[in-house]
């Protein structure tokens, strides 16, 4: 085995910051949701809006990225992002999707599951007109998950484009905007010794969010 793999191999981490108790949860997840994200943001903790994205083909072969969660109220969460690119077209064939939150120094994740449906043209609007102007250039200028032929390509287009739009506002693209997955399932991990950690799980059933503790 080689050195790095047996590093890779030999890696131990024993969890001790926190623990779960479902019965002290609140019954709603997005309540829950919204105290440990406050917690991850007073912790300063990096990249606290990342998330990864997991969709898949109507085949069920599925890809995953990370994006930005940009929005979220109640169990309704917003990222944005090129529609023509592989995760918009697998989302448009199947409109199923999970999104997970990794934050090790606080040793938590959260996993969620749910339906996923196109933003309202007036909320991708409003987001798209927030962005500096680089990035709504940047929105025009990438044909996102095509092949180009060099760097340069892109750099030239970026040019191209920032001279087309001078000293105008920049229109947001038809092909970019928002999607808002509505969640149906949470599962909220918090890390502990031996690899016994606590996991609790929210399960939208008739309209009603079940909770319960899972063996880890």
């Amino acid at each position: 085995m080689d050195p790095l793999s047996a590093h890779i191999k030999n890696l131990r981490e024993d969890f001790m910051k926190g623990s779960l108790n479902e019965a002290e949860m609140p019954q709603s997840p997005a309540a829950f949701f919204s105290i440990w994200m406050q917690q991850a943001v007073a912790a300063q903790t990096p990249e606290v809006q990342a998330m990864t994205l997991c969709t898949a083909s109507p085949d069920g072969k599925p890809t995953s990225r990370v994006v930005y969660l940009r929005e979220f109220e109640e169990n309704r969460f917003t990222f944005y992002t090129n529609y023509l690119s592989r995760k918009g077209k697998q989302l448009q064939e199947n409109p199923f999707a999970a999104i997970s939150f990794f934050w090790p120094d606080l040793e938590r994740q959260i996993h969620i599951e749910g339906t996923v449906e196109v933003a309202p043209t007036e909320q991708s609007n409003l987001y798209f007109n927030s962005r500096p102007v680089s990035s709504q250039i940047g929105a025009w200028a990438s044909n996102q998950s095509q092949p180009i032929p060099s760097r340069e390509f892109l750099e030239q287009k970026v040019t191209q484009l920032s001279t087309q739009f001078k000293d105008k506002p920049v229109p947001r693209p038809d092909h970019w905007g928002g999607y808002t997955l509505i969640a149906n399932r949470f599962e909220f991990w918090q890390g502990r010794k031996s690899r016994l950690h606590d996991r609790v799980e929210y399960r939208l059933e008739n309209d009603l969010w079940v909770k319960s503790r899972l063996s880890p």
